[in-house]
């Protein structure tokens, strides 16, 4: 999400089978809760809790490091449906089950750099092409250590990132054209997302092997909620084995409370708009 703003995700839950030798079969369930401090600075904060289960081994279950995120927004321009985001996005070492294997005992940093785009500014000649939107995130994450001595392993900096094409049925209702089609499809976003991650430094003895995954899905929007279900398809055997999936219950506090919890902690926002 390439914009600062007044929102919590809560919970989002994926199940994946892992990428080891037998594989496993993973449960993540998490949190997050996104504030803006003045109308383009904001922070956020999460966590996930997680439960990892191989076959012939141990159940593994504990909190992952917690992670906060300082965002500022560089642009917002509503005409030309753009906005660019700047994020440092903090995991907090030793602040998880580190004992389980979950959490770590150094501190990841990731500067991120987020971009959106729509495509509302198609000629009429293809209008029906005016609800896509594609958005994209690239990040650098940079561990606190670079080498774990008790287990002689050198810890890489990573590239994490990442991409989304969507296409919007509420915009193409309200802004280009309304084909009465059922109102449980007028409030669909289908969309495909991609996030990858690729060790590109400091990664001596360990595999340079891109993982990831590609989740198609749809989002359906609501006046003041979301609610997301994707399917997650690892694009090697690296990154896992067979098809998981992920769910979200997503609230816009910005809409629900615009007058409290949905303003700014320093000065006031405009006056929201109804979203299309």
């Amino acid at each position: 999400d390439p914009c600062v703003a007044d929102e919590m995700s809560i919970p989002t839950v994926d199940w994946f089978k892992t990428g080891t030798s037998p594989p496993g079969s993973q449960w993540d369930v998490s949190a997050e809760f996104d504030k803006r401090i003045t109308e383009d600075l904001g922070f956020g904060i999460s966590d996930v809790w997680s439960q990892i289960r191989t076959p012939g081994g141990p159940t593994m279950a504990g909190f992952a490091d917690l992670e906060t995120t300082l965002q500022y927004q560089l642009l917002k321009d509503s005409s030309h449906e753009t906005a660019m985001l700047l994020g440092l996005i903090v995991d907090w070492g030793g602040t998880g089950a580190t004992n389980a294997g979950i959490g770590t005992p150094y501190s990841l940093l990731t500067p991120t750099y987020y971009v959106g785009q729509g495509l509302g500014q198609l000629p009429d000649s293809i209008s029906w092409a005016r609800p896509l939107a594609v958005t994209g995130q690239v990040g650098y994450q940079i561990p606190t250590t670079s080498f774990i001595i008790s287990q002689n392993t050198f810890v890489p900096q990573v590239l994490v990132y990442g991409a989304s094409l969507q296409y919007s049925m509420p915009y193409l209702k309200s802004e280009v054209q309304d084909l009465q089609l059922p109102d449980v499809i007028n409030h669909l976003v289908p969309l495909v997302e991609a996030q990858l991650f690729t060790p590109v430094a400091n990664n001596f003895g360990n595999p340079s092997t891109t993982t990831g995954t590609i989740n198609p899905g749809a989002i359906y929007v609501g006046s003041y909620y979301q609610i997301g279900l994707e399917a997650m398809i690892p694009i090697n055997r690296t990154s896992g084995t067979g098809i998981g999936f992920i769910g979200q219950f997503h609230l816009y506090l910005d809409d629900m409370f615009p007058r409290t919890l949905g303003q700014p902690l320093i000065g006031t926002a405009p006056p929201s708009k109804p979203p299309i």
